[in-house]
């Protein structure tokens, strides 16, 4: 199995923010992404927490796997750790992903999965106090709202569908549209 793969599940997809050789849509399996993780910097602050995705046990999660040339693994791997690691909620781990590609292969590659002892791991929240934290989240990557709204967007184009991100979406931008004048 080739090992220069990371898989992104969330702005990863959107934003990858490294140089790849090839991007393939992929699936996980024994995880799910879930909006579980309260983000302190990129999307909330510690007092004003958002929400952020996170690969979570149980299910399994489509998203997008991504090769990355053997002389630029280091610097997209320190990149990586930059971006998702700013408070340590995430476990670095290889998963073995299976690409959407002209011929199906299975990979190793790079995934971020929730630290389920982390303090920033929210677990299962219901959809009100996810809506409200979204709503109010807002950090050095930008709001809240406009993570989920790419996100969806993206799974949408790559014809991926998440009930529970298209649930929390309907019931932001509803609460975003009855606040507006």
């Amino acid at each position: 199995m080739q090992s220069n793969w990371v898989f992104g599940y969330g702005s990863l997809m959107w934003r990858p923010g490294f140089r790849y050789l090839e991007r393939h849509k992929a699936r996980v399996d024994g995880l799910h992404r879930s909006l579980c993780v309260y983000s302190h910097v990129h999307r909330g602050t510690p007092d004003k927490p958002g929400l952020v995705l996170a690969l979570d046990d149980g299910g399994f999660c489509e998203g997008v796997a991504f090769r990355v040339d053997e002389c630029d693994w280091e610097e997209t791997c320190a990149y990586l750790r930059a971006r998702e690691q700013v408070t340590m909620v995430y476990l670095e781990t290889r998963q073995t992903v299976r690409l959407h590609a002209d011929e199906p292969q299975e990979v190793e590659a790079l995934c971020f999965v929730v630290d389920t002892s982390h303090m920033q791991y929210a677990g299962r929240l219901d959809l009100e106090t996810q809506a409200r934290l979204v709503r109010d989240g807002v950090g050095q990557s930008g709001k809240n709202p406009e993570y989920l709204e790419n996100t969806v967007l993206h799974l949408r184009e790559m014809q991926i569908h998440d009930h529970d991100l298209e649930a929390l979406f309907e019931r932001v931008n509803g609460g975003l549209r009855q606040d507006s004048p």
